[in-house]
C-alpha cells in the first residue's frame, strides 16, 4: 500500500516524516534502514512517525538510521513540529509526546516550507566527568569533550571509540567534540549513536555543549551560539545554584525539502 512521505531537514539534519495516524506504516528496523539508506532509499539520519493518543495528543516516535527506536532528537523535534502546522494539526504552539516526556515547541515563523522552531527540552541535573570529558543525557545520552579546534579531530575515528566504550556507557553514547569560540560561542562536531557517523548537526548535541560549556568553563552564560556543519542553533537555559538546568530551549531552522511517496 503506498504511504505518503516528507523529507525535512534541521541544520543539515535530514528525516523522513510520516504522518501514520491510521496505522498503516509499520517502522520495522529493516523497513526504517532501508528507507533511510542514501543510495537504495529516500535517505535521511532517522525516521519519525505521527501518531495520536486517545486523548487527541500528537505522539512522536524517532527511529534511528540504523533502524533502532531512539529516545529523542532535538533537530528531529523541530521538524516534526514544523510537520505538524503543515498537516493543520497545531497553530503557534506544538506540543506533543516524545519516548523522554512531553514536549512543547514555538513556531516563531513558519514562511511557506520553512519555519524557525524553539523547542522546550527536559531538564538535566547531572553533569558528571568522564575521562578527558563530560557526561549528560538531554534527552538522549551525550559525552561532550572540549578540544582546541574542532576541524582537526578525527571525529569518526574518535568518536566510534568512545561511543564504543562499554565500560563508561553501556548503552552506548553520542559523542560531541566542542571548540569555545568566544564567549557564549560555541563550535561543534557530533558522532550520533544510531546513526553511526558525523551528522551535519544534532540539537540535543547542541544543548550538551552548551551546558557543559556553562558547567566547567563560563558559569556567567546562560545563552549560547552553536555553529555546526549544517549551519546555526543557539540554546538558552536557566540554571539554580545546584546546578541544576530546566527551561531549555533549543531554537533553529526547519525545513521540508519534498514530499512523496513509498511504495
Amino acid at each position: 500500500m503506498p504511504i505518503a512521505f516528507a523529507k525535512y531537514e534541521g541544520a543539515g539534519n535530514d528525516f523522513i516524516l510520516i504522518d501514520n495516524r491510521g496505522q498503516l506504516f509499520r517502522p520495522d528496523p529493516q523497513t526504517v534502514a532501508r528507507l533511510c539508506d542514501r543510495h537504495f532509499g529516500i535517505g535521511a539520519d532517522g525516521v519519525m512517525t505521527l501518531t495520536r493518543s486517545d486523548a487527541g495528543t500528537c505522539i512522536m516516535r524517532y527511529f534511528n538510521a540504523d533502524g533502532s527506536e531512539g529516545e529523542m532528537c532535538g533537530n528531529g523535534a523541530r521538524c516534526f513540529a514544523l510537520f505538524v502546522r503543515h498537516l493543520g494539526l497545531c497553530g503557534e504552539t506544538c506540543r506533543f509526546e516524545a519516548t523522554d516526556g512531553p514536549h512543547e515547541a514555538q513556531l516563531q515563523r513558519v514562511d511557506g516550507p520553512a519555519g524557525e522552531i524553539e523547542l522546550g527540552m527536559i531538564p538535566v541535573s547531572e553533569i558528571r566527568a568522564v575521562g578527558r570529558g563530560w557526561s549528560l543525557n538531554t534527552g538522549v545520552p551525550h559525552y561532550v569533550e572540549f578540544v582546541d579546534a574542532v576541524d582537526t579531530v578525527d571525529v569518526c575515528g574518535r568518536g566510534r571509540g568512545i561511543r564504543s566504550d562499554a565500560e563508561h556507557f553501556p548503552q552506548g553514547t553520542n559523542v560531541d567534540f566542542v571548540e569555545v569560540s568566544g564567549s557564549g560561542k560555541l563550535r561543534l562536531r557530533t558522532y550520533e549513536r544510531g546513526v553511526e557517523d558525523e551528522t551535519l548537526a544534532c540539537g540535543t548535541g547542541a544543548a550538551a555543549a552548551a551546558l557543559a560549556a556553562h558547567f566547567v568553563l563560563q558559569p556567567d552564560v546562560h545563552a549560547f551560539d552553536i555553529e555546526v556543519r549544517g549551519g546555526r542553533l543557539s540554546v538558552r537555559f536557566h540554571c539554580d545554584g545546584t546546578r541544576r538546568y530546566r527551561d531549555i530551549r533549543l531554537t533553529g531552522p526547519a525545513r521540508r525539502v519534498f514530499s512523496g511517496i513509498i511504495e
